[in-house]
């Protein structure tokens, strides 16, 4: 990953004393006290950058906790290293009547190692402050400075910090020089930004007041889309010991590329001519790649370095290749080296990584907008993305965790944005096939075997290597059906550019199909049963389906001789905008066939469109609990 972002948001925890303002919880209006566990009574962000490497950053807040939910939002975390130092920390709690209840300082918080599980080699510390309070509501005022040895990455600042906390009054000033160029982009901002221009000083300045919280709802874009925030990116820059200007992604996919990577991409001459070796008689590029790839992931294993140029330039191939391990830029930069070395091309990729897709913004270059690095191989005929940081994930194949998102290729002759492949719903595939025998006491006994495909791939890996003990754990929670037992567990993986998995299981369950003395109960959708999402009055947010699927269920029911059908059993076909459900059941002597069929499809609809996608998730529920009934001989 790349180096966590030191104060990425300007949204914490901090604000003057001021001594007309006694901060009483009963002065909040009321609007901002609905739904809120906090509100921030008054914030003052000031950034002040007098030059490239001196960047102080000031914070004032106060924020009045209204109940045990809002504790979180009154602690204060402060991550800091040899380039961006803590000047200062004070601050003062005051009870629900606005009375001083204790002061603290610097010396009141806690001090550690940031350094992450997962990590190897990380400089980052972190000041930590939790106050002591248990009598609600109650006031906490912080006032800190921060001091920074670079403007490469400036905090993005956020007129609101989460759902839960509502604000009185929140502004923003960046002061420079008045012979520097910025880069500025608010998002969602309803007012303009204030120039103030002054003989040695240039000041810009946002303010907003009266926010209130607001209701999370199901199926909502991402924040990134709706919250008010601002980005500045300074045209010229110095980060640690290397410095430059930027003022688009061409510039700095350039500077990360010349600065960056084009010297740590040597390799030895013995690892060269290995893989010239590896790939001798191979003609096709790809299926050289594709060797080398293989080679890569055999040899490597990923462990967070965030060390050097704050953790934005990787160790060096030669490094990664001597000693077996790299987080995704040491691992992708290795790749690269290794594909160079059988004159392979290829494009060292930053992109932002996660479940929840979030793209570079094409019209806004910074530094701060990614999280992870990707490699781009552009072959004749097609493009093929590879994850380095895997030992497992198949070649050519992203996963939900970087699909379809802008990312930025940095070269030699400059950055430009790409788009990773998309994940259509018809590709994120469940496919299964059961086939059960019900009993005279209605217990269930049979196997089954399910096919993941497309982003329902990457949901196996975590089950497939647990230990069986946790494997059976993980199946049980699941499938959540009382009285499951697995008898027998395999996994066998397809690991091609489109791979699956598939899941066999020999399973019983007791007494899943309850009688009384004259009837019998069968649910047949007994394995995959939609989850009802809330209904949301009064919806603000358009309604983002974020990746599509298709689920298709095959049960067969071999009955007993004692069952006789009671009713003829429905057939469903519902097909609307977000999607189709189809069921089919059949009878064949004592053999019932239950055929499922469901398509979610990704997408954007206008915030009213969400009573409907409630209505079509709810029918597809109701008849996913449909039971056949049966009268007992």
């Amino acid at each position: 990953m790349f180096r966590r972002f030191l104060f990425l948001l300007l949204i914490p925890i901090v604000i003057p004393a001021a001594a007309q303002n006694t901060y009483k919880a009963d002065d909040i209006p009321s609007a901002l006290k609905n739904r809120s566990n906090a509100v921030i009574r008054d914030m003052e962000t000031v950034v002040d950058m007098r030059a490239p490497d001196n960047v102080s950053i000031k914070v004032r807040q106060a924020v009045t906790v209204l109940n045990k939910n809002g504790d979180s939002r009154a602690e204060l975390v402060l991550f800091y290293n040899k380039n961006n130092s803590i000047k200062s920390i004070k601050g003062i709690i005051y009870d629900t009547q606005g009375k001083p209840i204790s002061k603290f300082n610097q010396s009141n918080f806690t001090d550690e190692s940031a350094i992450s599980d997962f990590s190897l080699f990380e400089d980052d510390r972190v000041k930590h402050f939790k106050p002591a309070v248990t009598e609600y509501p109650y006031t906490i005022v912080y006032e800190y400075e921060l001091k920074n040895k670079q403007n490469l990455i400036i905090p993005d600042w956020y007129a609101s910090p989460s759902p839960d906390v509502s604000v009185e009054k929140n502004s923003y000033r960046f002061l420079c020089l008045p012979g520097d160029k910025l880069h500025i982009k608010t998002y969602n901002y309803p007012g303009e930004t204030k120039e103030t221009k002054e003989e040695k000083l240039l000041s810009y300045s946002w303010e907003m007041t009266n926010i209130p919280s607001f209701q999370t709802e199901p199926y909502a874009p991402s924040p990134e889309n709706y919250l008010t925030r601002v980005k500045i990116a300074p045209e010229k820059f110095s980060y640690y010991a290397f410095s430059g200007n930027y003022n688009n992604w061409n510039d700095l996919g350039k500077w990360i590329y010349t600065d960056l990577l084009s010297k740590r991409q040597n390799l030895t001459p013995e690892t060269v001519q290995m893989v010239k070796s590896l790939v001798d008689g191979v003609n096709d590029p790809k299926e050289k790649a594709k060797k080398i790839y293989a080679y890569m992931q055999e040899k490597t294993r990923y462990v967070s370095v965030q060390i050097g140029i704050g953790g934005f330039q990787p160790i060096s191939a030669t490094e990664v290749d001597r000693m077996g391990y790299g987080d995704c830029k040491g691992l992708v930069n290795y790749m690269q080296s290794l594909l160079k070395a059988a004159d392979i091309y290829s494009e060292y990729c930053i992109v932002y990584a996660g479940n929840q897709k979030r793209g570079l913004d094409p019209d806004f270059a910074s530094m701060n907008q990614a999280n992870h690095i990707i490699l781009c191989v552009p072959f004749e005929r097609d493009t093929t993305w590879l994850e380095c940081t895997s030992q497992t994930v198949p070649f050519g194949f992203l996963g939900d965790f970087t699909d379809d998102r802008t990312v930025l290729a940095c070269t030699e002759r400059g950055g430009k944005l790409l788009h990773t492949p998309v994940l259509p719903a018809t590709e994120n595939k469940t496919i299964r096939m059961a086939s059960l025998n019900i009993d005279n006491e209605g217990n269930i006994k049979g196997n089954m075997l399910t096919r993941f495909e497309g982003a329902e791939y990457d949901n196996c890996e975590g089950l497939i290597s647990d230990s069986p003990e946790e494997r059976v754990k993980s199946l049980k929670s699941k499938y959540d059906l009382d009285n499951i037992e697995f008898e027998k567990i395999t996994f066998n993986q397809i690991k091609t550019s489109k791979p699956a998995t598939t899941e066999c299981l020999d399973l019983s369950i007791k007494s899943y199909v309850p009688q009384t003395q004259s009837r019998a109960y069968l649910v047949l959708n007994a394995f995959n049963k939609v989850k009802n999402i809330n209904e949301v009055t009064n919806r603000i947010r358009p309604v983002v389906i974020n990746r599509g699927f298709t689920e298709l269920d095959t049960i067969q029911y071999t009955l007993p001789e004692n069952f006789k059908i009671e009713s003829e059993m429905e057939n469903i076909q519902i097909k609307n905008d977000f999607g189709s459900f189809v069921v089919k059941t059949t009878l064949t002597g004592k053999l019932l066939t239950y055929i499922r069929y469901f398509l979610l499809k990704e997408g954007n609809y206008p915030p009213e469109r969400y009573k409907d996608l409630v209505d079509f998730i709810s029918r597809v529920r109701r008849y996913d609990q449909s039971k056949a009934i049966f009268r007992l001989n």
